[in-house]
């Protein structure tokens, strides 16, 4: 059920994103939110340590995952390390790719004037790379564990990283949806991908089993 709940969210996320793209952004909105989220100096340590935690906190699920299962030799834990590497691995490429394909100006550059940032980000703005890291993997985590006390906070700090993301002015409302919906499938393409090339492992029964 959970994981259909998951799907699901990611269907919605991708039509979304894809009704954005298609329609050239629909500027109106996008930046009146995005106005509404951005203040006029967006200096708070939380939101940018929250912003930052998108790499570090991805990294650190991934490789102290895997630094636990070659250190106790779980075998379990070695394969959810590597699913979380293809995972935010994916998540990145088809972020890059999206970036230089639509080419999209970021907020502050268009609106200079309207959207304040402390330091400027001059790079292509959709989707944001953050957001789909984190997404990617807070989704990884739930297809992995199954248990709300993972994943409700899980999407509650990506939800927040791609909050942070509109309050620094780096990113549209638009970019952030599209970055959560690369982000999820990412983790999806990852969790498919992992049972493929691991095949063997998984064809033994191993895939519910948790640490020791």
């Amino acid at each position: 059920m959970k994981i259909k709940r998951s799907r699901l969210l990611f269907i919605v996320l991708v039509n979304v994103s894809t009704l954005i793209s298609t329609n050239l952004f629909a500027q109106n909105p996008d930046i009146d939110l995005l106005k509404f989220i951005n203040p006029r100096n967006p200096n708070s340590s939380y939101w940018k340590n929250t912003s930052t935690s998108a790499y570090w906190v991805s990294g650190g699920v991934a490789i102290g995952t895997l630094i636990y299962g070659l250190a106790n030799d779980n075998e379990q834990a070695k394969h959810n390390a590597y699913e979380t590497l293809i995972s935010i691995g994916s998540a990145e490429v088809v972020t890059s790719l999206l970036k230089y394909t639509i080419n999209r100006t970021r907020p502050a550059d268009r609106y200079p004037n309207e959207v304040f940032v402390t330091s400027p980000s001059h790079k292509y703005s959709f989707p944001s790379g953050h957001t789909s890291l984190a997404f990617a993997t807070a989704t990884t985590l739930s297809l992995q564990y199954h248990k709300w006390y993972i994943t409700v906070p899980a999407y509650l700090w990506a939800g927040s990283v791609g909050y942070s993301r509109m309050y620094l002015g780096k990113h549209y409302p638009t970019d952030v949806l599209g970055g959560a919906a690369v982000g999820m499938g990412g983790a999806y393409a990852g969790h498919w991908l992992n049972k493929k090339i691991f095949s063997h492992y998984y064809n033994k029964g191993n895939s519910n089993k948790t640490y020791d």
